[in-house]
């Protein structure tokens, strides 16, 4: 049987990860397929807050890069996640996991507006709660509101999954010598450029003592190995 480390954590998930092995758009067995490992770790009693890029539907920095204008591209990007929540609570939902999104972007018709309290209730009541809309402001990440939302949930941890087994210390896509750490810290993923989340979120992590595993989603039963504790991914803290 397995024992939890954490008892409330925040995961991040890249909106690219919904995509499975197509270029665009959702993949609906993809989702179900998170949604079954997030309803394993729902059932041991972890508290479990969720962060989505948007990636999949709208890339906001890739699209300013190409003339328009950067707020409107970002507030795009922002509603972006937002449906890539909702699929995800649907999906947590026919899994039987009790779920609320909440956006930063106030849309009462189809989701709550973010109070932190009331998110935090949701948490100890043993629903999942969805984070959309990022921050709510262009020019910050899906990573920066990851970091902002687990600071103001007091989240134990952030889990960040990805494409790869860790952090490396080049792209490991790329280069076959890449050598992955299994520790790092928040000043050393700084000075050496490590793209594990933008320089901002590491920095939020760094101020308020948050440790951040990275991790690969791809390996079926990561998250929950991740929760029990297990030497998965790279840890970064300290």
């Amino acid at each position: 049987m397995y024992c939890p480390t954490y008892k409330r954590v925040l995961l991040k998930l890249s909106g690219e990860t919904l995509m499975g092995k197509h270029t665009f758009g959702i993949d609906p067995e993809v989702v179900d397929s998170i949604a079954a490992e997030i309803q394993e770790v729902a059932a041991l009693g972890v508290q479990l807050g969720i962060v989505i890029g948007g990636g999949n539907i709208f890339r906001g920095l890739a699209a300013s890069a190409k003339g328009m204008e950067r707020t409107s591209a970002d507030y795009m990007g922002m509603l972006a996640t937002v449906i890539n929540s909702l699929a995800l609570q649907s999906a947590l939902e026919r899994a039987g996991v009790p779920t609320r999104v909440q956006t930063a972007i106030e849309m009462r018709e189809v989701a709550e507006p973010f109070i932190q309290r009331r998110a935090i209730r949701h948490l100890e009541k043993g629903r999942v709660v969805v984070f959309a809309a990022g921050t709510g402001n262009p020019y910050f990440t899906t990573d920066t509101a990851a970091v902002l939302r687990a600071v103001e949930i007091r989240a134990d941890i952030i889990l960040k999954a990805t494409k790869v087994n860790g952090v490396y210390d080049r792209d490991p896509l790329q280069y076959t010598d890449a050598v992955m750490y299994n520790k790092i810290s928040y000043t050393d993923v700084l000075t050496k450029n490590l793209k594990v989340m933008d320089a901002t979120a590491i920095s939020l992590c760094r101020d308020n003592g948050l440790p951040l595993n990275v991790f690969n989603l791809q390996k079926t039963g990561n998250i929950m190995r991740v929760i029990c504790g297990e030497n998965v991914g790279t840890i970064v803290g300290g």
